[in-house]
């Protein structure tokens, strides 16, 4: 440690320096540093001829707290990233420091914030009302605050002196005792007394400078204090002015307010004298005073808190506002997101479904083994045992977007399409907030494995997946409901492993057809990204962008999920979007979080902010309502995080039912035999599943190569002996597989090729009847 009369810090900025003892690692313990407080900044070298040149850590006391240990050791850290562990030679050494080190922190707290609060640049005094007696009056007090507070600092001052001089003669007096022989114990209690003195010694000090700190601030700042009080009374009489201002405004539209209405008054009653034409003429007149009229009552639309009531009354009367935006506020704003509530024998369940399955078996796996080797490489081309996956196939997992259904139920109801496509925005995200916690693979559908989730009964609508391709992977979809809509989709989804992270891309369009109004409405998925495969906890993210499109009407929402970022200000998970209609005019905007909840808000009147960064776009606001809620995640059951945090639906998914094809995904022995906690089996089993679907595959090329050759031989063309042994023949779209439930065309909208439902399916369960299914289980 330094000596004992190491420097006092000073408001002028003065350093503190000495050696502390700096906690290093558990092999060389405490070492000896060289420390420097300086302008509110702790440094320290390993040496004093390091100051020069190399600095061994700092950190900044206004954002660092300290304490205090025991009677050597006290502790400085700045929230984490920093933490010094210190040691003094004596409790006396300890306490200097610890003095000196809150005033430095109290100093540079305080000029963090008056950096932050700075009023150098208020205007100088231009109203009369401001200069003359006024400023100085508060001049004059100032100055009488500042000499009352030197003088009791001189008081201050004072007592330091005495306090100092009758301490230096107690130290040495208790000094003079120190140096008699004395018992051990009454050495040591005079010790103690000794510290003590000494402790007070530097309290002291510390108060009186505290105190000279204050009263140079005050002197530093006073032109400051003046000039802010000044700029506030400037403030207070523009703002008085104004009001007056206002307030003759005020009168003056009320006189003209009156004025026009007993014009419009006396015109009514000179037209309905007489016809002529002095009618048309009043006519014309009183169109002019409605548009007025409209024009004058169109920011109260914006400004006045949202009440719907309201503005569907002023908005009645405007010539602005059409009438569908009254009956979209009167729809969106007071209807609730609710089904019919009109009572029916086919709202009520007529089975009783499950709602547990076997909890998760807590088997430990190497994940890194089997991820090394995978990285850069298609996902769905990997074998991966079922200690990856939940007990439910990608089929499954895309039949739970009808998680959500009542939001198409509702949307099928609506008389707007701009109306209809805020549901239909919602259900697009809606599919999103099962997969939060669901870190599980679902099950790689076997090629010709079918899903069917039957619920016309209970809720009016039943869907139907197959798998359609197995290199790249593809599944169809169609659901139908009897409440007029149809959802049909074909997913194929890509994905990368990144080594850090798993990219999931699903490509395909969404479609979804109303029957009502015959609006046509397509999206796409956004990318999900698996973070923290090798270390930490899995999390899941979801990001990118979603255009929904009515092609029948031209109107568009846009929708953007923003990625996770750990210095981002938003909420996370966030999700915003703007309902445009085919000219571009925004009527509403949505937002909320994809895993939670979803609001939309009618837009009243939308206009150009200022410059948004460096590219110097100009933001759109937009002037709305207040937001109404149009979707809520459904609670997990109890219980979910032990079910690999399925749904109430998800648990319903894999429950065995009467009548399903052979190839449906209950049917999957090695998805059931996971789920019923046996994954030792459910691997084997896999892996058998997997050997038969490549037999198949090799089968199926073998007899499009034989048609192939068969075809040649009957034009009479050479047969390439080599053909056979082609190994570009593997991946040859030729291999004579065709869906069973779906047929491949072009899609009428987008001309993209898919697969469409061509029906078939509903009518063979009801006879029984599945001859054509193949064999793959």
């Amino acid at each position: 440690m330094s000596d004992s009369k190491a420097p006092t810090p000073t408001p002028a900025g003065d350093t503190y320096k000495g050696w502390v003892f700096k906690w290093t690692n558990y092999i060389k313990g405490y070492q000896r540093r060289w420390f420097v407080l300086s302008n509110g900044l702790l440094s320290y070298y390993r040496t004093q001829a390091e100051m020069g040149h190399t600095c061994r850590g700092t950190i900044n006391l206004a954002t660092a707290t300290i304490t205090v240990d025991d009677a050597c050791n006290f502790v400085i850290s700045n929230g984490g990233a920093q933490t010094y562990h210190l040691k003094a030679s004596c409790e006396v050494e300890r306490q200097r420091w610890i003095t000196a080190l809150e005033l430095a922190k109290a100093k540079a707290a305080r000029m963090q914030q008056e950096s932050d609060d700075s009023g150098d640049d208020f205007p100088p005094s231009s109203h009369p009302a401001l200069s003359g007696q006024g400023g100085g009056s508060q001049n004059s007090e100032v100055q009488s605050a500042l000499r009352t507070l030197g003088s009791k600092v001189e008081d201050l001052s004072t007592c330091n002196d005495l306090i100092s001089k009758h301490g230096s003669a107690l130290q040495r007096s208790l000094s003079e005792l120190d140096s008699l022989r004395l018992t051990g114990e009454a050495g040591d209690k005079i010790r103690q007394v000794t510290e003590r003195a000494t402790l007070f010694r530097i309290t002291s000090n510390a108060m009186i400078n505290a105190c000279r700190d204050f009263l140079s601030l005050a002197q530093a700042h006073s032109k400051r204090w003046q000039k802010a009080l000044q700029a506030e009374r400037e403030q207070r009489v523009r703002l008085e002015e104004t009001l007056e201002t206002l307030a003759k405004q005020h009168n003056h539209l009320e006189r003209a307010f009156r004025g026009a209405a007993q014009a419009n008054a006396a015109a009514d009653s000179k037209s309905s004298a007489g016809p002529g034409p002095g009618k048309g003429e009043a006519s014309d007149e009183d169109d002019d005073n409605e548009f007025f009229d409209a024009m004058e009552e169109a920011p109260e639309f914006i400004t006045v808190p949202a009440d719907p009531h309201f503005h569907k009354r002023s908005s009645s009367t405007a010539s602005g506002f059409n009438s569908e935006m009254g009956g979209d506020d009167q729809s969106l704003n007071e209807e609730p997101l609710t089904m019919s509530q009109e009572p029916s024998q086919e709202l009520v369940p007529l089975k009783k479904r499950r709602t547990r399955i076997p909890d998760k078996p807590n088997y430990s796996l190497n994940l890194w083994s089997i991820m090394k080797n995978c990285i850069g490489k298609e996902l769905s081309k990997i074998p991966m045992p079922v200690n990856f996956n939940e007990p439910i196939s990608m089929l499954q997992r895309l039949s739970e977007d009808l998680e959500y259904y009542e939001l198409l139920d509702k949307a099928a109801k609506c008389h707007s399409s701009l109306e209809q496509l805020c549901y239909v925005a919602a259900f697009s995200v809606s599919s999103y907030s099962t997969t939060v916690h669901r870190t599980g693979k679902p099950f790689n559908p076997l090629l010709g494995e079918t899903y069917e989730l039957d619920r016309r009964r209970e809720y009016g609508y039943r869907s139907l997946c197959e798998q359609v391709s197995h290199h790249p992977p593809a599944a169809a979809h169609h659901a139908i409901s009897d409440r007029g809509w149809t959802l049909r989709q074909e997913i194929t989804v890509a994905s990368k492993f990144r080594g850090k992270y798993l990219s999931i891309m699903p490509l395909g369009t969404i479609h979804a057809i109303f029957e009502k109004g015959n609006n046509h409405y397509t999206w796409k998925k956004v990318t999900t990204t698996v973070h923290n495969i090798i270390v930490g906890k899995l999390w899941i993210d979801q990001s990118g962008e979603i255009d929904v499109v009515n092609h029948t009407t031209g109107d568009r929402c846009h929708l953007k999920f923003a990625p996770y970022s750990y210095f981002s200000r938003d909420v996370a998970r966030k999700v915003t979007g703007v309902v445009m209609d085919k000219d571009g005019k925004a009527h509403y905007v949505l937002s909320g979080t994809w895993d939670e909840k979803m609001e939309f808000s009618r837009v009243m009147q939308s206009s150009r902010g200022g410059e948004n960064g460096a590219e110097g776009k100009q933001k759109t606001v937009y002037q709305t309502l207040k937001a109404r809620e149009i979707w809520r995640r459904n609670p997990l059951p109890e219980g979910a995080e032990t079910m690999y945090y399925f749904t109430l639906l998800a648990l319903t998914l894999n429950e065995m039912e009467d009548g399903v094809a052979p190839t449906d995904s209950r049917r999957r022995p090695d998805q059931r035999l996971m789920e019923d906690g046996r994954w030792d089996e459910a691997n084997s089993e896999k892996q058998r599943l997997e050997e038969k679907q490549r037999s198949a595959r090799r089968e199926r090329e073998r007899e499009a190569v034989s048609q192939r050759t068969a075809s040649q031989s009957d034009e009479g063309e050479p047969i390439d002996e080599d053909i056979l042994n082609d190994s570009s023949l593997k991946y040859a779209p030729h291999d004579n597989y065709k869906a069973l439930w779906f047929e491949r065309c072009d899609d009428p909208i987008n001309g993209e090729p898919v697969h469409i439902y061509k029906g078939g399916y509903w009518e063979a369960k009801e006879r029984s009847s599945w001859e054509g299914c193949p064999d793959i289980f």
